[in-house]
């Protein structure tokens, strides 16, 4: 049976040497554009999307009826099914072509479009391209797209020199996530790369003696999940120490379990662990004297769920030196009794008055915590991740684990960024990526913690938050980075090609990082570092369109976005209606036009993008599913947070040009769903479970219901 292959598109001369002669702009390009890569569709075609304007066209109109793609006839080519007189309908596939670089990696996007990977002419040290073959091409998509096509069907994408392909997944949904958001019937895999995607008659004849064919039988294949906040060691070493995530029953049961624990480890100097939930104790700030009932000679240190606080007992902060004489950190608090003395609660910078005498973690242990962390968010369905606070320690294991081929998973690292130090920084998170990646291990990010969280009112407001007797108080949160040094710091590692990564929670937080990347934009034009603000939990309207207009990813936690008690009792008494209303705005980010992408910020909330996501869409949280709805205007629909959570993730680490979406030539990144989860009788879709995870075609987790 013969295999369809779709021609190989053209570079076109633009007439106009300016990319918005053509209407499409690379984030933050300022090159001179000397060509661009088009394919286009006849208007029998069916169903498609303008990749620019998000705009449907699905009649015979011509394209100058729709405003904004009329230039499409202008660049038009004909493609093999074409007949002389057909309109263009679409330009399936736009990508610029910078003049000012050295080579060109064209991969076409398009369906059945065979990658095609070339080197041309470099140019002069510092300067333009003396000819046009110098250039680099740079896709244009839309892959925050709202408006997805689940079950259209298409020519299909097939690379016919790979035959036969050593896995064949086929006879289920194979969501594609591609700039048109098809869905295919079958996907096959040769030497780690997507080689076809189609439907499974055409795909049939792959199959060889030694492939291996897996029947979905109805159940979703898609791209990896990629998580674009998560802390892999920290939720590790939770897993192996005394975790308490998973403790319900309230605070009775949370020192019970501390009481197993220290039983069960008598040789441990210290108890460490972590996962309390604020809302099991009275104000969010458990006292010493729970602990020292049941451990009155042993220090307890437990950073609590979010890890913005730790709850110590007598002996832990005599250890440390903590009494009522000790001052408060400008970064932090001690929670103290009405007489004076250390309560037992320590917010934000506090925590380092004990952190510091606390027995080193070993190389080994971090190590087996991330060797855990990985086998269980591959058991999620994760196959690559931003890990958002590396430090030495964490730096060492990936390393580790990277040169000896035990890293599986794809991982950029965001370095920390000393909350008390200065610029003199900058220079060593640039030599410490300078060194190139190892295996699938970078870092090109940098973490920059810009405030703390609503519930221990440390999280940076624009106006102060309320006291308990609903009228304004003075504390309006902190800045842990001067807003000015900021600016300077961010200049500086956008200049250098690295990745902002911030943590914002209030909405003076926000601003402060969308005023910084601003800065670094009027001093160094556009770049490709791709900025992103993670938590975005409370944003003024005001700064909404500023996301789009300075390319900053809004990186969204959405397990946190529903009614529970740390949000009823602990965060809407204290910020009021108007700005309560503010929180978690998804779906008016999307309006305002912004790129999202999710992560889960585990082990501070689950690490599981299905729950995750089942909140995305409900705002209702997956433990009370009868619960009404938080600001169900911010709701996205499934095929966004699917979006947000694959491609949308991968463009925030550099990863989608071949990761991210399941197209041919991209790498093999994907998964296998117990379910549809488009389907009429899917049920909820945090219910749902990954079967298959593979990663450059190898399983790096298997389900035996696979079979």
């Amino acid at each position: 049976m013969a295999i369809t292959v779709v021609v190989e598109p053209q570079i076109v001369t633009v007439a106009c040497p300016e990319v918005d002669d053509l209407g499409v702009r690379e984030q933050g390009d300022i090159d001179r554009v000397v060509g661009v890569v088009v394919r286009q569709e006849d208007m029998g075609d069916g169903a498609s999307r303008h990749p620019q304007r998000g705009e449907w066209l699905e009649d015979e109109r011509s394209p100058g009826d729709h405003a904004g793609i009329g230039d499409d006839e202008r660049v038009a080519i004909a493609d093999e099914h074409d007949r002389g007189g057909d309109a263009v309908a679409r330009v399936a596939c736009v990508e610029q072509v910078d003049g000012g670089h050295a080579t060109c990696f064209l991969l076409a996007d398009g369906i059945g479009i065979r990658p095609s990977w070339r080197t041309v002419a470099r140019a002069a040290p510092g300067g333009r391209a003396r000819r046009a073959g110098a250039m680099l091409v740079a896709r244009h998509t839309t892959h925050g797209s709202a408006h997805p096509s689940p079950r259209r069907r298409t020519r299909p994408m097939v690379d016919a020199a790979a035959l036969p392909a050593d896995l064949v997944l086929t006879g289920g949904p194979v969501v594609t996530m591609d700039a048109a958001r098809r869905t295919a019937e079958a996907i096959a895999v040769r030497g780690g790369r997507i080689v076809a995607v189609g439907n499974a008659r055409d795909l049939r004849p792959l199959a060889g003696s030694h492939t291996r064919v897996v029947e979905l039988n109805g159940r979703m294949a898609l791209p990896g999940f990629q998580d674009a906040h998560v802390h892999p060691t920290h939720g590790g070493l939770a897993r192996i120490r005394c975790g308490l995530h998973d403790v319900t029953g309230g605070a009775r049961a949370v020192v019970e379990h501390v009481r197993e624990y220290a039983d069960a480890h008598p040789e441990l100097p210290w108890i460490l662990g972590s996962g309390w939930y604020m809302a099991d104790f009275p104000g969010g700030t458990p006292d010493k004297e729970k602990l020292d009932r049941v451990l009155p000679d042993r220090p307890v240190f437990l950073v609590n769920r979010d890890g913005h606080g730790a709850w110590v007992n007598t002996r832990a902060l005599e250890v440390s030196g903590i009494d009522r004489d000790t001052p408060d950190p400008d970064d932090g608090r001690i929670e103290r009794t009405v007489d004076g003395d250390p309560q037992g609660t320590l917010h934000e910078g506090a925590m380092e008055l004990v952190q510091r005498v606390l027995p080193t973690t070993k190389p080994e242990e971090i190590e087996r915590a991330l060797r855990e962390a990985q086998a269980y968010l591959h058991s999620l369905g994760i196959t690559a991740w931003q890990d958002a606070w590396v430090e030495d320690g964490d730096d060492g294991a990936y390393l580790a684990l990277a040169e000896r081929g035990e890293l599986t998973a794809r991982v950029v690292g965001a370095l920390w960024w000393d909350r008390t130090g200065g610029l003199e920084q900058v220079d060593a998170v640039i030599a410490r990526r300078d060194r190139g990646a190892v295996g699938r291990y970078a870092t090109t990010s940098v973490k920059l913690m810009l405030d703390g969280v609503c519930e221990n009112f440390t999280a940076a407001m624009l106006e102060p938050y309320l006291r308990a007797d609903g009228q304004p108080g003075d504390n309006a949160g902190f800045d842990f980075i001067d807003p000015a040094l900021l600016g300077q710091v961010v200049t500086r590692l956008d200049a250098a090609g690295m990745q902002p990564h911030f943590h914002c929670i209030g909405d003076r937080a926000v601003r402060n990082a969308l005023d910084a990347v601003e800065a670094a934009r009027r001093a160094n034009g556009w770049s490709d570092t791709r900025p992103h603000i993670a938590h975005i939990q409370v944003i003024h309207p005001d700064d909404l369109p500023r996301f789009r207009a300075l390319g900053v990813v809004a990186n969204a936690q959405p397990y946190w976005a529903c009614h529970e008690s740390q949000m009823d009792d602990l965060t809407i008494p204290f910020l009021g209606p108007e700005r309560a209303s503010w929180q978690y705005p998804f779906a008016s980010l999307r309006r305002a036009g912004a790129q999202l992408a999710m992560g889960s910020d585990w082990a501070v909330s689950t690490a599981n993008p299905l729950r995750e996501m089942e909140v995305a869409v409900r705002r209702v949280s997956d433990e009370r599913r009868d619960a009404p709805s938080f600001l169900p205007e911010e709701r996205l629909d499934l095929a966004e947070s699917l979006v947000a959570f694959t491609i949308g993730s991968a463009f925030v680490n550099h990863f989608d040009d071949r990761t991210g979406s399941l197209e041919v030539g991209k790498l093999a990144d994907l998964i296998v769903l117990d379910r549809d989860l488009f389907a009429a009788d899917a049920g909820p879709i945090g219910d749902a479970r990954v079967l298959l995870t593979l990663v450059e075609g190898d399983a790096v987790f298997e389900d035996p219901a696979l079979g």
